[in-house]
């Protein structure tokens, strides 16, 4: 039987490992530097978990999708005039949103309710609006259109081809920018806002 052959390594080689050694903890702290600087950038956006909406908000969305849930525009209506002013729907002044729907998009209004839908099924973005203890933050569905297309996760770049449909998920991923609906309700639970942003 023959004898083992050992091979003894001597400075050099130690020297060449401990090198090596080095250059990976070097590349592990900048990975670790550069995560909390993405992970900082994507944290100016808050997203809110459906479960943690103030109480008013939750009461504002449930009236909503609840007219959505049945199809029924009078009960849309109800949620609408729940607030003291009546949302922004990017339409000019006088006009009725609920005909508008109903002579504008498919299934007389119904397109506008699935949207509805789709837009609420997932949490909002939470964003500060002032010091007022009690109605400091509006919160805007969906969450994507607060988030430049091009900070996207893959998961939520999903979301949105669920949420707007493929090719209106497409053109606002190519254009850099938010091009579907949008919709805000504040702390108070005021609905402020639901239109297509241009």
């Amino acid at each position: 039987m023959g004898l083992p052959v050992i091979v003894y390594c001597a400075d050099p080689c130690s020297a060449v490992f401990a090198a090596t050694a080095k250059e990976q903890a070097a590349a592990q702290k900048s990975q670790a530097q550069k995560a909390p600087e993405a992970d900082a950038k994507r944290h100016d956006v808050t997203r809110v978990p459906l479960a943690d909406l103030p109480p008013p908000v939750q009461e504002m969305r449930d009236a909503i999708l609840a007219a959505v849930m049945r199809g029924d525009f009078d009960e849309l209506k109800t949620a609408i005039e729940w607030s003291e002013l009546p949302p922004n729907f990017g339409l000019k002044p006088g006009v009725d949103p609920i005909q508008h729907w109903q002579e504008t998009t498919r299934g007389k209004g119904t397109e506008i309710l699935a949207i509805l839908g789709e837009i609420l099924s997932g949490p909002p973005a939470k964003l500060p609006i002032g010091r007022d203890l009690e109605n400091n933050a509006v919160y805007v569905w969906p969450y994507h259109s607060e988030v430049p297309p091009g900070e996207l996760t893959p998961a939520e770049q999903v979301e949105l081809f669920r949420i707007a449909g493929a090719e209106q998920a497409a053109e606002i991923i190519a254009s850099g920018k938010w091009t579907w609906y949008r919709l805000a309700i504040g702390a108070d639970g005021t609905w402020h806002l639901f239109a297509r942003h241009e």
